[in-house]
């Protein structure tokens, strides 16, 4: 390698009269820094009898503490790491109600999403461990075989993570005779001289999501990636769909199998999958039908490991309330009619308010009546809402407002309808319109009679000449 800094300073001459050429330029972005450092989980370790148990009770009381330490990790170096110190396991000699501590060297195998087990107590999550005995086909193998575990993570944010670990080898009596290997109080499996239990990550998956929501038609991708420590190699993909008892296969690859079998609108990237354990499944044209639970199950020769995700469909409801302008008459009782329509799933809430320009707050009603919910073709949902407005208690002008919320909406939709003020013709109208016919009976009759006396005047007048 004696030529490399001589080809690194002729790079850098090049690169050097390229910035006399071209002018000035920005300094390059230097390249994220990177620290090892070592993420402590408080975990539960559920031991098989342990299983047993909770299946048949439903219970977690039997679930014993643990931890698992996660050595020499790397993560961006944000300038936040000065505080993180290596751990130090305690000094105490562990007995059978003391937490197990299993340390997890994953040199071999990288640990995803390792920042956010990192700050996730400064970030507000919740990380939830569980640590299993797991059956690896090589567990059995000779009288001193591997212990094998799985350790299960999940985020609140919704990742979840799930690790094999290759544990010590167990002894036979006479091996621990020979060797005079210290066995775990529990577990009966040799320790650390620091009373821990030593393993290697041999095999990681994980998923951004483990749950998901989508709208009608659009595309999905259910994240899921894997990653195998050297010597070992993929067996299998599948991805498997299940919802309200019933399930299928959406796609299964095998490895040197002529091609992968496959559903319609569903895509698996196998080159990307072969060459950076990307295993995710991309989802096109969604339709109702396609809302269930997702498993990603990928497979070695040796180890088995998945994850499930929730697909959620939800399409928003359209809103119309018609008329959108009504005029109150008399002895005619309105009605608006609200019509909600195209929405998934079936939930959906609706009320009425009513706002004068008297009212600081709009003001709730509760007469209003509903139909059937009513389901189209593509699964979407649609129902009407009817509100009758009475002459007792109306008051105009006013505003009539439809409110509907659903799961699909960020906030609800709200939709009004404007009643005008009444026409003049109450009491009050009747009233003026006579007192108006009475003055002009009176004021006509005057007339009349002024005019039917004047002949009378002169015929007087001429007699008296």
């Amino acid at each position: 390698m004696a030529g490399a800094p001589v080809l690194c300073g002729a790079l850098v001459l090049c690169q050097a009269l390229l910035a006399l050429v071209a002018g000035p330029a920005e300094a390059p972005t230097p390249a994220p820094q990177f620290r090892r450092v070592d993420i402590a989980l408080g975990c539960s370790y559920v031991g098989e009898d342990v299983r047993g148990l909770l299946r048949a009770f439903g219970g977690r009381s039997s679930e014993h503490p643990a931890t698992l330490v996660l050595r020499g990790i790397s993560v961006r170096d944000d300038g936040n790491l000065d505080d993180v110190t290596e751990y130090k396991v305690p000094q105490e000699n562990p007995d059978s109600s003391s937490p197990i501590v299993f340390e997890a060297s994953a040199q071999a195998v990288p640990i995803p999403h390792a920042e956010s087990l990192l700050h996730a107590d400064c970030d507000g999550e919740e990380v939830n461990c569980e640590v299993s005995p797991y059956s690896s086909q090589q567990a059995g193998e000779g009288p001193c075989h591997s212990s094998w575990f799985m350790a299960t993570l999940r985020l609140s944010s919704g990742i979840s993570i799930a690790l094999v670990l290759r544990g010590p080898h167990c002894s036979s009596q006479e091996g621990e005779k020979e060797h005079d290997a210290t066995l775990h109080p529990k577990l009966r499996i040799p320790m650390s001289k620091e009373g821990t239990l030593l393993t290697t990550v041999e095999f990681q998956s994980s998923s951004r999501n483990t749950s998901l929501r989508t709208h009608l038609g659009g595309s999905v991708t259910l994240n899921c990636r894997f990653a195998l420590a050297p010597g070992s190699s993929l067996s299998s993909l599948e991805w498997r769909r299940q919802h309200r008892g019933s399930g299928r296969s959406l796609f299964r690859y095998q490895v040197g199998s002529a091609g992968p079998a496959v559903e319609p609108k569903v895509h698996v990237d196998v080159a990307e999958l072969l060459r950076s354990g990307d295993a995710s499944l991309s989802l096109q044209g969604v339709s109702v039908g396609d809302e269930g639970i997702y498993i990603c199950l990928v497979s070695t020769p040796l180890h088995q490991a998945q994850h499930i995700i929730q697909l959620h469909v939800a399409e928003p409801p359209r809103v119309r309330v018609i008329p959108a302008v009504v005029s109150f008459e008399d002895d005619v009782t309105p009605t608006l009619t609200c019509n909600i329509a195209g929405y998934y799933p079936l939930d959906v809430s609706v009320s009425w308010t009513q706002k004068t320009p008297e009212d600081d707050v709009e003001i709730p009603l509760s007469n209003a009546r509903f139909s059937s919910h009513r389901q189209s073709r593509n699964g979407t949902y649609s129902i009407t809402s009817y509100l009758s407005i009475s002459s007792a208690t109306v008051r105009a002008p006013a505003i009539y407002s439809c409110h509907v919320s659903h799961v699909a909406l960020a906030e609800p939709i709200s939709v009004s309808a404007h009643l005008k003020a009444p026409e003049q013709t109450g009491s009050e109208g009747l009233v003026g319109g006579f007192i108006a016919t009475v003055i002009f009976i009176v004021v006509l009759f005057i007339v009349l009679r002024r005019r039917a006396a004047k002949p009378k005047s002169e015929q007087l007048l001429r007699a008296s000449e």
